[in-house]
C-alpha cells in the first residue's frame, strides 16, 4: 500500500477486518470530533467504498474519501513505525499493556520524532486476533467495567481519539463562556460594594457598632470571591435601587 501526500503525521487508525459499514462510519464520525483523519482498513467484509458507511458517518466523509484499503494486517502497517492493539482479553503474549493515557503520551512523542504510529481496532465479533496483535509493539487496554468489557468499534476509536485530543496542549480545563459581557473590573466591584454597605448601613445592618468593621471586611471579601461581571454588577445594583423605591 502507498503512502500519500494526504495523510497528517496523527495516529492512522487500523480497522481490522471490520464487519458492517455503520460502524465504519461511525467510527470515521468519532475521529474527526477530535482531529483524526488517517484510516485504514483491512478487508472490510461488506466491500468498500461502502454507502451505509457514508449514511453513518454524518458530515465525516472526507475520513472515509481518503482511507486507504489493504488485504491484510501487515500491508496496512507496513511504513509504520509503531504499532498499538487495542485489546480488552488477555493474550498470554510478552508485551507492554498500556493505558490511553500512557499510549496516547507515546504516540506524542514519536509524532514528535517524525514516526508514524498505527492503533488498531478489531472486527466487531471478537476483537483482534493474537495474529494481529503479535504484530504489534504494545497492547492497550481500556480500563473499562471487568465485568462488562465489551464496547462497540466507534466507542474504542472515540475514546483513544478522545485521549490524543485531551493531550494536545490545546485544551484549557477550565474556562469561563461570558454570553456577551466581560469580568468586572475592581473598581466596578469596589463601587458595588460601597454602594451596598452605605444602604445597609442606614438599615442598622451593622450591629452592633464594635462589630460593624468586622462585618463590612467579611462583605466586602464576599465581593471579591464572587468573580462578578460587568452585567452581574449593573443587576446587584438596580435590585437595590428597585428594593429601596418600593420601600419608599
Amino acid at each position: 500500500m502507498e503512502k500519500i501526500a494526504f495523510e497528517t503525521p496523527d495516529p492512522v487508525i487500523v480497522l481490522v477486518r471490520p464487519q458492517m459499514g455503520e460502524n465504519i462510519g461511525a467510527a470515521a464520525r468519532a475521529m474527526l470530533n477530535f482531529g483524526l483523519q488517517n484510516m485504514r482498513l483491512v478487508a472490510p467484509r461488506d466491500g468498500w467504498p461502502n454507502p451505509a458507511a457514508v449514511a453513518m458517518a454524518s458530515g465525516a466523509g472526507r475520513v472515509l474519501d481518503t482511507a486507504l484499503v489493504a488485504d491484510d494486517l501487515a500491508g496496512a502497517v507496513g511504513d509504520c513505525d509503531y504499532v498499538l492493539a487495542t485489546t480488552a482479553r488477555l493474550r498470554g503474549l510478552t508485551k507492554p499493556v498500556l493505558s490511553p493515557e500512557r499510549a496516547m503520551e507515546a504516540a506524542r512523542a514519536m509524532q514528535g520524532e517524525g514516526k508514524r504510529v498505527a492503533i488498531l481496532f478489531g472486527p466487531e465479533r471478537a476483537g483482534l486476533e493474537n495474529e494481529d496483535v503479535a504484530l504489534a509493539n504494545a497492547i492497550v487496554t481500556m480500563p473499562v467495567n471487568p465485568s462488562f468489557a465489551s464496547l462497540n468499534l466507534a466507542q474504542s476509536v472515540l475514546l483513544m481519539a478522545y485521549e490524543w485530543r485531551r493531550q494536545s496542549g490545546n485544551i484549557a480545563p477550565e474556562v469561563l463562556e461570558m454570553a456577551k459581557t466581560e469580568r468586572a473590573q475592581m473598581h466596578e466591584v469596589e463601587k458595588l460594594a460601597e454602594h451596598y454597605e452605605a444602604r445597609l448601613d442606614e438599615a442598622g445592618f451593622f450591629f452592633p457598632p464594635e462589630k460593624a468593621p468586622g462585618m463590612k471586611v467579611t462583605l466586602r471579601n464576599m465581593w471579591s470571591r464572587m468573580a462578578l461581571t460587568r452585567a452581574d454588577v449593573q443587576i446587584l445594583h438596580g435590585m437595590l435601587r428597585q428594593l429601596l423605591r418600593a420601600k419608599k
